[in-house]
């Protein structure tokens, strides 16, 4: 499972409490204005009724009352509806049994016993308030309230603070997504000062006065990396150095030994094999030692400029005794790259020398492009390489176990570094894979090569 990353966290985190805080207000909002609203109302029918019930005791109060007429002649408008029970009967304006039937029998014994009593219950779905208010001992008066328009205005009101619950959430994820995004900016500003330093940029620098807060952060970052870059430059010109300094001994050892092996002739046989041993070490150490030399070099930015890469990747062939017809150009790929010839006739020898000595030989070698990338694909007949050795061969004097096994053990284990290290010099780098149909696949990706 993916896990979110810290701006999605915390914008989540500001809108789920932005949320929260909302619905909260929104509900004790709500039930605040729903109390306030049905005391009101209970009140207001409480004295509606007293005052409809004054006007039907005095209209009883007659030798003749005629109960229809006055129930007729209250102002109760169209919410509220007159109900009387006198003797034993129920009198209502029209013959509407669903008037009486609303009135609950707690109600009425309560209202009978000589109490006044509101009550609210539910007639057909929908809410009702009765009121009943006793006229005598043989006369209670009851009037149902229609709570329809109440009902009505919660239902708007419960939309109202639902849409402001929700806005309220939405303007919390703007913020949290704001503030992360602002306050994530001095680590986005390492994140990317660290890219270029591990591209081997080393005058990537934090600015110090951007944030008070971070000043000592940026002033550590800084120190660490100006640290980091002496000790690169100092390890550099110490190998350097010291492999410009082997090569004076090693010329001289190297003539030595070409003066042995060209009178073997005249030595015994013991002799003769062991000149042609020294022979063979000399020339190695000298190769290992002009490795160092270009591993020093290497990690300097390159200095691109148009090159023949086709042109470069067959000369790259005959001077390993390879046929140039292992080159294949890709479709619509260019010929001309902007990228350092030294460095990238370096990558294919290398990549070359690596297929010959380990890879059971170059089965050929690819130039594509990925958008303004260009792409050099080398491939091999061998094993391939095992996936646990596929980032270690890149590293300094390290070779793989297919390698150890096949090779003559001569190599220097620096052919494959210097690939890394030339291919990061174009912010780039070098990947190994398995090649369709067996062996290995070493691609090389060079940004903003192409356009």
């Amino acid at each position: 499972m993916r896990r979110l990353g810290l701006r999605t966290r915390v914008t989540a985190a500001f809108a789920v409490g932005a949320l929260l805080l909302s619905a909260s207000m929104a509900l004790v909002s709500y039930e605040l204005t729903r109390r306030s609203l049905l005391d009101e109302r209970e009140r207001t029918a409480l004295r509606a009724a007293y005052f409809d019930a004054t006007v039907v005791r005095a209209g009883l109060d007659t030798d003749t009352p005629d109960v229809v007429e006055v129930l007729r002649s209250l102002d109760t408008g169209g919410s509220r509806r007159p109900v009387l029970h006198l003797n034993g009967g129920w009198y209502a304006r029209t013959a509407d049994p669903t008037t009486s039937a609303a009135i609950p029998v707690e109600l009425r014994q309560v209202v009978a016993a000589g109490e006044p009593a509101v009550q609210r219950v539910r007639v057909d779905g929908q809410s009702v308030l009765v009121v009943g208010v006793p006229l005598s001992a043989s006369a209670t008066y009851f009037e149902v309230n229609s709570l329809r328009e109440l009902e009505q205005t919660f239902q708007v009101l419960a939309l109202a603070l639902t849409t402001v619950a929700i806005m309220v959430a939405g303007s919390g994820a703007a913020l949290g997504w704001y503030a992360t995004r602002h306050g994530l900016r001095p680590l986005t500003a390492v994140a990317d000062a660290a890219e270029k330093i591990a591209a081997g940029d080393f005058t990537a620098r934090l600015d110090t006065a951007r944030d008070p807060d971070l000043t000592r952060l940026s002033s550590s970052f800084n120190q660490m990396v100006d640290r980091l870059a002496r000790r690169i430059e100092r390890d550099r010109r110490f190998a350097a150095d010291v492999s410009h300094e082997l090569r004076s001994p090693l010329q001289t050892l190297a003539a030595a030994a070409s003066v042995l092996a060209r009178r073997r002739e005249h030595q015994d046989e013991r002799t003769a094999i062991a000149a042609g041993l020294v022979a063979d070490e000399i020339d190695r150490f000298q190769r290992l030692v002009n490795d160092l030399i270009d591993l020093a070099r290497s990690d300097q930015p390159a200095h691109r400029a148009p090159v023949d890469v086709v042109a470069l990747a067959r000369d790259a062939c005959r001077a390993l005794d390879l046929p140039t017809a292992l080159v294949h150009l890709a479709p619509d790929v260019p010929a001309t790259w902007l990228v350092e010839r030294r460095r990238v006739a370096q990558v294919l020898v290398n990549l070359l020398d690596n297929a010959v000595t380990y890879g059971g030989g170059p089965a050929g070698v690819r130039l594509g492009r990925d958008g303004s990338a260009g792409i050099i694909e080398v491939e091999d007949d061998g094993p391939g390489v095992p996936v646990e050795d596929r980032e270690a061969i890149f590293d300094r004097f390290v070779r793989g176990r297919p390698a150890q096994a096949r090779g003559a053990g001569d190599g220097t284990g620096l052919g494959l570094a210097l690939v890394a290290q030339h291919a990061t010099a174009h912010t780039g780098h070098v990947t190994v894979g398995d090649r369709p149909g067996g062996g290995a696949c070493f691609l090389v990706i060079l940004p903003e090569s192409l356009t």
